[in-house]
C-alpha cells in the first residue's frame, strides 16, 4: 500500500478532479472511465462537486490568512489487490483520525480507473473551532498510517523510506530515482562549471530551481523539494568542489611552471660544476675532489654529529699534548 499527502490551495481544483470522469483528450472529449469516482464516506458535508466547494470555503474564512487549507490524501492498494467500500471507508475514518482531521469536514472518493484501486480524502485542514490541521512530519504520518492499514487488512507490505523504518529493517536499501538523478546532474554540472554562479546557471538549464541560503536545496519540475546534503553535495561541498578546481587550474598554469623548472636546471648545473670550482680552490686535481667525503653529508649521519665528533677528538688531542 503506498500513501501521498499534499496540501494545496483551491478546494475547486482538488474536488472537481476526484469527483469527475478523467478526459483523456479534450479535442475528442474521450474519457478514460465513465463513472470513474464513487463517494463512499462524507464527514460534516454533503452534495456534489459545487455545494462541497461551498461549504468548504465557508470554514475556510474561518482563518483566512491560511495559504493552503486543502488536504488531499492517496491511499493506493497493490495491484490485484481489493477491499469492500465498507474496508475503505473504515480506512478513510482511520486515516482522518492518525492525521488529526476527523472532526474537519472531508470527502473519501474510490477511483477505478487504475490497476491499483485507490482512494482520494479531500479534507480542509481549518476545523469548526478555527484550528489548524499541522502539516508538519506528514511524511513520516502517512508512512505510519500505510503501514498500519496493511497488517490491519492483510494487504502486501511496502517498505516505507528507511527514516520510518524500524531499526530492524533499514538494511533495506530503496532506490530513490530522482535522488539519483539529481545527485547526476548536480555532478556533471560541478564537472562543467568554473564557480557557483556557472553552476547556478547549469542546473537552472536543467529545470531546477537552486535555493541558497544557510545551505543548498533544489526544486525539480515536479516541484519536489531536496536538499544538496541528502544526496551527498551540501552548500560546502559544492564550494570546496569548485575552490579546489580553481587551485588546480592555477597551479598547472605554464607560466608558474616555467620559472619552477629553470630554478630546478641553475640547481643541477651548479652541482655539476661545483668540484670543478672546488679543484680550482685548492689547486688540487678534480678527481681528489670527487673522492673526498664531504662534511655535510656522509652516508646519511647528521653533519651536527659530525662536528661534535671532530670538537672531542680535538680535546683529546690537547690533553695529551
Amino acid at each position: 500500500m503506498i500513501g501521498k499527502i499534499v496540501t494545496g490551495k483551491s478546494f475547486r481544483g482538488c474536488l472537481q478532479y476526484c469527483l469527475h470522469d478523467k478526459i483523456a483528450d479534450e479535442k475528442k472529449n474521450e474519457l478514460v472511465m465513465k463513472d470513474r469516482a464513487e463517494v463512499i464516506l462524507y464527514n460534516h458535508c454533503f452534495g456534489n462537486d459545487m455545494e462541497l466547494i461551498q461549504q468548504f470555503n465557508e470554514v475556510r474564512r474561518l482563518k483566512p490568512k491560511l495559504a493552503k487549507p486543502v488536504l488531499h490524501v492517496t491511499l493506493s492498494l497493490g495491484k490485484g489487490e481489493s477491499l469492500p467500500m465498507h474496508k475503505l471507508a473504515e480506512m478513510a475514518r482511520d486515516c482522518a483520525h492518525d492525521l488529526g482531521f476527523e472532526n474537519n469536514q472531508y470527502v473519501a472518493i474510490f477511483h477505478k480507473d487504475t490497476e491499483h484501486p485507490h482512494i482520494h480524502i479531500v479534507a480542509n485542514r481549518v476545523g469548526y473551532n478555527g484550528k489548524t490541521v499541522s502539516d508538519s512530519n506528514n511524511y513520516q504520518k502517512i508512512a505510519k498510517l500505510c503501514r498500519k492499514q496493511e497488517l490491519k487488512h492483510e494487504l502486501k507490505q511496502v517498505l516505507s523510506p528507511n527514516a520510518f523504518l524500524p531499526k530492524e529493517l533499514r538494511q533495506y536499501q530503496r532506490l530513490d530515482e530522482r535522488k539519483e538523478k539529481l545527485k547526476t546532474d548536480i555532478k556533471m554540472s560541478l564537472a562543467v562549471s568554473k564557480n557557483y554562479e556557472q553552476f547556478e546557471q547549469k542546473m537552472k538549464a536543467l529545470k531546477y530551481d537552486v535555493i541558497k541560503m544557510r545551505g543548498i536545496a533544489f526544486r525539480d519540475q515536479q516541484k519536489v523539494y531536496t536538499k544538496g546534503s541528502e544526496v551527498g553535495y551540501s552548500l560546502a561541498t559544492i564550494e570546496k568542489s569548485l575552490a579546489q578546481k580553481q587551485l588546480l587550474k592555477m597551479e598547472q598554469k605554464p607560466d608558474s611552471i616555467k620559472p619552477r623548472f629553470n630554478d630546478e636546471k641553475q640547481s643541477l648545473q651548479s652541482l655539476h660544476h661545483e668540484p670543478e670550482r672546488q679543484a680550482q680552490k685548492v689547486g688540487l686535481p678534480v678527481i681528489d675532489i670527487l673522492l673526498k667525503p664531504s662534511d655535510e653529508f656522509v652516508e646519511g649521519i647528521n653533519p651536527s654529529l659530525l662536528a661534535e665528533e671532530r670538537k672531542r677528538r680535538k680535546k683529546q688531542r690537547h690533553r695529551h699534548l
